[in-house]
């Protein structure tokens, strides 16, 4: 049997659990009563709001979290709708492909980088996960699972729906060849200006000092401290100098984001590159003590990935342990400010020194990106940013202490406030606080409303400000 007799075979049998995978889904949203609310019976989330016990049957995913088939010739995959990134990259790369863009977390669905939108070091060139999506078949809210393709109506109104408008059940993507190595420059900047000058220039030709750029990210530290990573697709373990080294790797003792400091060059294999933030969940397992070299030694290397995190920040909020510690110790209660922005790359020095003096939270993760728009070049219409235009990404995770105003939000009230003032947008996998007429306005809710109307007459998915929004 040849090679390609072979995966001939296997995608025959992957088609046939798919379909099997798919039957029981149809058949458990046939099981929930009519007129009840229809939701995911999936336990683990990679979103920071709460998820509403909204029924007691949910729909059954099972069979839809691995990939279906490759072809490498076409360079293109079907993949179902609950497959997680590091599932799909560990398909893919032995073919040398992965998908254009690829969120920084291991256990994000594509599924769900496509509904709630994802982004990575390659979005300055390659734009959002959906915007590589070539066809997807959504089971919506009738209980019909309907192939849609870009430029129709259902696709074009997905991305930022969070599950309102439906569940990818499968995706076909489009890949990207890659080489086997990535070499990193991290380029300081003292002033904003000039870093955003940096990345403007970057986006706009792919270079940098004459070296091309296959993925751009940053970090900004402290103010007048900032640094883009410029990353170079290479065949060899090589810096962008030509100097042969060891990859480097940060999944053991060493940290990458204090890498980005420490060194001017480095090079990784493309999966430690790709999965370069998830081990240390890219500065927040300090909060965990795993960056301590006593704690890291022992801390199991299997636990050093962003989902076990995210258990532990689900366990706290469970029992209240922090809460409770600082009540002790006489601390202000906390607010959550676990967000990620968008603003046009002009704005970006703006956003910062707001920041820097309201909010005082660093890191700040920046990543440039530049969306590609809809099949007819139209902006995409519930996360309405502007074709072709450059788009900063500021994330920024943690708490402050503001006292017993907390549960309100001010500081991220404040934070939503100043975005919408530059003229950017945030992402909904966090808590929001806007009023429902803002977030309509903000959000095109009601172009979504008349697709939810087309394929979910009876209302039976939750609607996206009940999703997305923080009631008091």
């Amino acid at each position: 049997m040849t090679a390609n007799s072979l995966r001939d075979t296997l995608d025959s049998r992957s088609w046939r659990r798919h379909r099997e995978a798919v039957a029981r889904l149809e058949s458990s949203y046939a099981a929930i009563p009519a007129g009840a609310p229809v939701r995911l019976a999936k336990r683990t989330s990679n979103l920071f709001r709460p998820r509403g016990a909204e029924g007691v049957v949910g729909l059954d995913v099972s069979g839809l979290d691995d990939v279906i088939a490759v072809d490498p010739v076409a360079r293109t995959a079907d993949v179902q709708g609950m497959c997680t990134y590091e599932r799909l990259v560990e398909v893919t790369l032995p073919y040398g492909l992965i998908p254009y863009v690829v969120p920084q977390l291991r256990t994000i669905t594509l599924g769900g980088a496509v509904t709630g939108l994802g982004i990575e070091s390659t979005s300055f060139r390659n734009g959002l996960p959906h915007e590589s999506v070539l066809e997807m078949d959504v089971l919506t809210g009738s209980g019909r699972i309907v192939t849609c393709r870009p430029g129709d109506e259902l696709f074009d109104a997905f991305p930022n729906s969070y599950g309102s408008l439906g569940y990818a059940t499968r995706l076909r993507i489009s890949l990207e060849s890659v080489p086997a190595y990535v070499a990193l420059r991290h380029v300081r900047f003292d002033d904003a200006a000039r870093l955003v000058e940096a990345i403007a220039r970057i986006t706009a030709d792919g270079t940098h000092d004459g070296v091309p750029v296959d993925g751009l990210d940053g970090v900004a530290f402290a103010p007048g401290e900032y640094y883009l990573t410029l990353a170079t697709w290479s065949a060899s373990p090589a810096t962008c100098d030509g100097i042969a080294q060891a990859p480097s790797d940060y999944t053991g003792q060493q940290i990458f984001y204090r890498s980005i400091q420490q060194r001017t060059d480095d090079v990784l294999t493309m999966e430690d590159y790709l999965w370069r933030w998830d081990t240390d969940w890219f500065w927040c397992s300090g909060a965990f003590g795993v960056q301590h070299p006593l704690v890291r030694r022992v801390w199991p290397r299997r636990w050093r990935r962003s989902d076990v995190y995210h258990r532990l920040i689900g366990l706290d909020e469970r029992f209240g342990i922090v809460r409770r510690l600082d009540r002790r110790a006489g601390r202000p209660l906390r607010e959550k400010v676990i967000q990620d922005i968008e603003v046009p790359v002009e704005q970006l020095p703006a956003f910062l020194d707001w920041f820097d003096a309201e909010v005082g939270m660093r890191p700040v993760w920046l990543c440039p990106l530049v969306s590609r728009g809809t099949a007819t070049g139209a902006q995409w219409p519930i996360y309405p940013l502007e074709p072709g235009r450059v788009y900063v990404n500021a994330g920024f995770w943690g708490t402050v202490h503001v006292g017993p105003e907390a549960p309100e939000g001010p500081t991220n009230r404040a934070i939503e406030e100043r975005v919408h003032a530059l003229g950017g947008h945030k992402s909904l996998y966090s808590e929001a606080f806007y009023d429902r007429d803002t977030f309509e306005s903000l959000y095109h809710v009601s172009h979504l409303d008349a697709v939810r109307a087309t394929h979910d007459p009876d209302g039976r998915l939750t609607s996206l400000y009940d999703k997305a929004v923080k009631k008091k």
